[in-house]
């Protein structure tokens, strides 16, 4: 077992796995220290390197090259990340069993870029995953995307029940309005239906916010 700074790599074959990394940008040296970098990966293993990109079809975003020569992005550095006893034809296979998920028009920036297709292919052939800061950029997207729903959620909800509010209001003051044109009956069955109304929507917003302590 080889330790690095903050994990193990487990060495359970002989056939070298690499991460090839590469900028998406040019970036000032202290932020690549710091670790956030946007960056391309791609996995290296018996000579050819595998990536995954997005184009508007949904066959497969899997593509091979030869390695550290990623068209259109700055090469930074190479990484082992672990040993396999796949042979070229297995790895092949997996990569094809790999493009059913990992389909051109499935590319996400944030949620299914080309980090997360090789995190999985060197946990499939390594036991290993890719270092956390390789795609830091993208964890530091979901959290800002779930901060930024978190408060939407928020906004809409005040919105919501600032909305039945007035509907509420209205529907009374309609039924206080007409109550002279109406039989005792007739009253009965609108504040019911009002009560009714108010009660349903106190239920909801209890029931999906408040749990019970049992």
């Amino acid at each position: 077992m080889l330790c690095r700074r903050n994990s193990c790599v487990v060495i359970s074959g002989s056939i070298p796995v690499y991460l090839n990394v590469y900028d998406l940008a040019p970036i000032p040296g202290y932020a690549y220290w710091l670790g956030l970098g946007a960056h391309h990966s791609a996995v290296e293993v018996h000579g050819v390197e595998y990536a995954f990109g997005a184009h508007d079809n949904s066959t497969t975003g899997i593509f091979q090259g030869e390695p550290k020569k990623g068209e259109g992005y700055r090469y930074r550095k190479t990484i082992l990340i672990g040993w396999t006893e796949f042979s070229e034809e297995q790895v092949i296979k997996i990569m094809e069993d790999f493009a059913k998920e990992y389909r051109g028009n499935a590319y996400h920036l944030i949620t299914k870029n080309c980090n997360h297709f090789c995190n999985d292919v060197c946990i499939k052939l390594t036991g290993n995953p890719i270092p956390g800061w390789v795609n830091r950029l993208a964890r530091i997207g979901i959290l800002c995307k779930c901060m930024i729903s978190t408060e939407n959620g928020r906004k809409e909800k005040k919105k919501e029940d600032k909305n039945v509010g007035r509907s509420i209001s209205k529907r009374i003051s309609t039924s206080s309005s007409s109550s002279s044109d109406k039989s005792p009956s007739d009253d009965a069955a609108a504040t019911a239906t009002t009560t009714a109304a108010i009660c349903s929507r106190f239920s909801s917003s209890v029931s999906s916010t408040t749990p019970l302590v049992t």
